[in-house]
């Protein structure tokens, strides 16, 4: 038997701290020792740091922006709220900082349930580099979508996405009425880091600076 497919893959880059996957600050290392200390199994404590980022960091597309700073961990951790990329960063954080293997995944995808407002901004149901996670637990990646929380969910009708450490938990395609919801149109990574330099370039190619500006602004009107 060829001993290269049955070795343990090097998961060291994917526990290591990173400048946004902060997962040695003190704040996030506390956040994920209080939400986990009681669990003894490792799919256990990332299923409950999934949750923590689901549903106590609020989703909001308006937290935008081109600052490198807006991407830490612990000023998302802060801020309680973000957008699927920073969220993203927040679980990897968490998860590493309880020894949990994490790295980031980006796709592009269409949303065709988009709220009218943030189409009418965007101009387009179309959401380029969308971020979520992988997380290595009992031997194997599995991925898992923290993005939209559960309150608003229920508000909108759509199917809340569960992660319960044992298999992938993504976007569904349809929401709860059978309408169609997410669709992947493209796929990539893994990162060991957010790849932000490259995330910007995309934005500005396929969104443009008009729209970048307007999303910014938008931004600062709610308050962010």
């Amino acid at each position: 038997m060829d001993a290269s497919k049955t070795a343990k893959p090097n998961l060291d880059i994917f526990l290591q701290p990173t400048f946004f996957i902060e997962c040695s600050h003190p704040r996030i290392r506390e956040t994920a020792q209080q939400l986990t200390r009681s669990l003894p199994e490792a799919k256990m404590k990332a299923r409950s740091l999934f949750l923590f980022v689901r549903d106590e960091i609020r989703y909001d597309p308006y937290c935008f922006s081109t600052s490198r700073e807006d991407y830490q961990a612990h000023a998302i951790l802060a801020r309680e709220r973000g957008y699927c990329i920073q969220k993203a960063v927040l679980l990897a954080a968490l998860c590493r900082a309880v020894g949990i293997p994490s790295r980031l995944l980006l796709a592009h995808i269409r949303n065709h349930q988009v709220p009218k407002k943030l189409a009418e901004m965007m101009q387009t149901d179309v959401f380029y580099c969308h971020g979520y996670n992988e997380m290595y637990l009992d031997g194997r990646w599995l991925k898992a979508t923290p993005t939209f929380d559960r309150f608003m969910c229920e508000r909108l009708g759509i199917q809340t996405v569960n992660f319960d450490g044992s298999r992938n938990a993504v976007f569904e395609a349809c929401s709860l009425d059978g309408r169609p919801h997410i669709e992947y149109l493209h796929q990539w990574g893994p990162f060991a880091d957010l790849p932000f330099e490259e995330i910007l370039r995309i934005f500005n190619d396929k969104y443009g600076q008009g729209m970048i500006q307007r999303w910014i602004d938008a931004g600062e009107q709610h308050g962010n």
